[in-house]
């Protein structure tokens, strides 16, 4: 089974980086991920960073968080989601869309310490009526869609990255249902916006692909969570998304320097480097 789009209008999609570790003049950084995405004259927020200050670089860049139509999480991380009592607060319109799996369960695992790393606690309870739970393939807006994980075997993922959920039956190792990505059909093809890809990039891309198969899959964008990956491991996911026959890979937050260097060596002009206030255009 696989998701029809409809024709479109032929517009530019635009989308414009709010938070990443990196930013450029007059912006500020932090350890979090935050991206607008402008399709046909709406405005959907993916992610809200680590703390409120992707609502300073929104007033910086000249954005009205008040116009925001749509906001969506990517995944169940504190990094990601800090930000949501603020955007609550500032916008009084937009549902922010969660996995149905999305629970206060997510921690990182160092000997017999559990550290808590997920959302915002009570968040769930305190706005629920601004909050939207999704499940399956879900059809955001004609053009944009919410695509979950299908790969088989990611709790492997989680228990190699030390990261576990926290569940009525004791510790397991996270699987990472509560990730999806934001897939925009652009003029150049589809766009992936999934801001950690905890589930593995080349998955993310065959996952869209597979789901959309009359399509092509021209970009990615987001971080790859390749900062802790040993050099060859990182050399060998870019030569595999190369392989993908993607056109487009922009990366930052927890991809780091480091790996990001041995992908552009890899993927060459097809790589651009996350940094606060980058436009792109589609």
């Amino acid at each position: 089974m696989y998701l029809e789009m409809e024709m479109k209008t032929q517009m530019e999609t635009k989308v414009t980086v709010i938070v990443d570790n990196i930013a450029c003049e007059g912006l500020a950084g932090e350890w979090g991920l935050s991206i607008l995405v402008e399709y046909t004259n709406k405005k959907i927020l993916v992610d809200v960073g680590a703390s409120e200050l992707f609502a300073k670089n929104m007033e910086q860049l000249g954005i009205n968080i008040g116009d925001v139509d749509y906001a969506v999480l990517s995944h169940a991380h504190y990094d990601h989601a800090n930000g949501m009592p603020r955007f609550f607060k500032e916008n009084s319109k937009a549902k922010f869309y969660l996995r149905e799996t999305t629970e206060e369960n997510c921690y990182f695992k160092k000997f017999i310490f559990h550290r808590y790393i997920g959302i915002p606690r009570h968040v769930l309870t305190d706005y629920p009526e601004r909050i939207e739970i999704v499940s399956g393939d879900y059809e955001l807006m004609k053009g944009v869609y919410l695509i979950p994980h299908k790969t088989k075997g990611l709790e492997a993922i989680g228990k190699r990255e030390m990261m576990y959920q926290r569940t009525s039956h004791g510790w397991k190792p996270d699987d990472f249902s509560h990730e999806q990505s934001l897939v925009v059909d652009t003029d150049k093809g589809l766009v992936i916006v999934n801001c950690c890809s905890h589930g593995g990039a080349v998955n993310i891309i065959n996952e869209v692909g597979k789901t959309f198969p009359d399509k092509h899959v021209y970009g990615l964008i987001g971080g790859f969570h390749l900062w802790n990956k040993p050099d060859a491991e990182v050399r060998d996911v870019a030569k595999k998304i190369l392989d993908t026959g993607i056109d487009f890979v922009c990366t930052g937050h927890c991809t780091k320097e480091r790996a990001y260097r041995i992908m552009k060596e890899e993927l060459g002009d097809k790589l651009e480097q996350l940094k606060v206030g980058l436009n792109m255009i589609f």
